[in-house]
């Protein structure tokens, strides 16, 4: 079985107005291009400073999940709405993942659970000043395949991605809003070992430009389970990037290096032999 998907670029800024009428006109290319689903990058209606978020975040459902909802049922397609801030109650919020089905509804909720608390050089962020993190690991349906859904820092993090595979899916999200300062060195080399570890594809749509809290990376990737480089965006500015994903290559990947079989999670919870005792 094939499925075309699309991962969209984009350049949001504070304006949701604005943001949010990006994202529909390149939902609409990626429909024109024939694509059956479509991702968004993380925080897509509304990327900037944490003290826009009252203003920005929503219920889930709510109010922009019903206006993308709607167009998903119109276009018959899976809309991934890759972040929006969600109201998590007493002044916090969720960074929180929304994938819309062909039937227009809400498919599956992911909320971020690795929270983006760095400081690199002039790089300094902490998420967990405003978000809540989640606490589940999530798959939602792909047109008869799993999506393993998860969010930006979560990259850096590959047991995340293990969990996800050894539940079935084999695409996996990482809708992204990745600092450019650690882009360059960091980004392709975590995306592509994602999907080599797992023998997955990945599909990764990322904001570019400094319109945002800090300026960020660009160059959405959509790879293969082999870690071949099938769709990249540029560095600046809007883009849609389309391919076929042929799940018959997880399939043959798979088998001939079977990672998820030969694995010993067993193995992994206990602590190395030689390792320092914790007091």
């Amino acid at each position: 079985m094939t499925l075309r998907v699309a991962a969209v670029q984009l350049s949001s800024g504070r304006d949701v107005a604005t943001n949010l009428a990006a994202a529909e006109a390149g939902i609409a290319r990626a429909l024109e291009a024939g694509a059956r689903y479509v991702q968004l990058p993380e925080y897509f209606n509304y990327l900037g400073p944490p003290s826009g978020l009252a203003a920005a975040a929503e219920t889930i459902p709510g109010p922009t999940t019903e206006r993308f909802g709607e167009l998903a049922r119109r276009a018959e397609v899976s809309l991934h709405l890759g972040s929006m801030a969600e109201i998590a109650g007493e002044g916090r919020y969720h960074n929180t993942s929304v994938l819309i089905g062909p039937d227009g509804r809400v498919a599956a909720t992911y909320r971020k659970v690795h929270l983006f608390d760095v400081e690199v050089g002039e790089l300094v962020s902490r998420e967990s000043d405003a978000l809540t993190a989640g606490e589940e690991m999530v798959v939602g349906p792909l047109d008869g395949e799993l999506l393993g859904l998860s969010i930006c820092f979560d990259v850096r993090f590959p047991e995340l991605y293990r969990r996800l595979a050894a539940a079935g899916a084999s695409v996996l999200a990482i809708p992204a809003a990745f600092a450019e300062a650690t882009g360059r060195a960091h980004w392709h080399v975590l995306v592509r070992a994602r999907a080599i570890e797992n023998h997955a594809y990945v599909v990764a749509a990322a904001q570019a430009g400094a319109a945002g809290a800090f300026p960020t990376y660009g160059h959405s990737l959509i790879v293969d389970p082999w870690g071949e480089v099938l769709a990249e965006g540029p560095g600046e500015g809007e883009a849609v990037l389309v391919a076929e994903l042929d799940f018959d290559q997880v399939t043959r990947r798979r088998a001939q290096i079977a990672v998820l079989e030969l694995a010993r999670p067993d193995l992994y919870s206990r602590a190395p032999r030689g390792a320092r005792q914790t007091p």
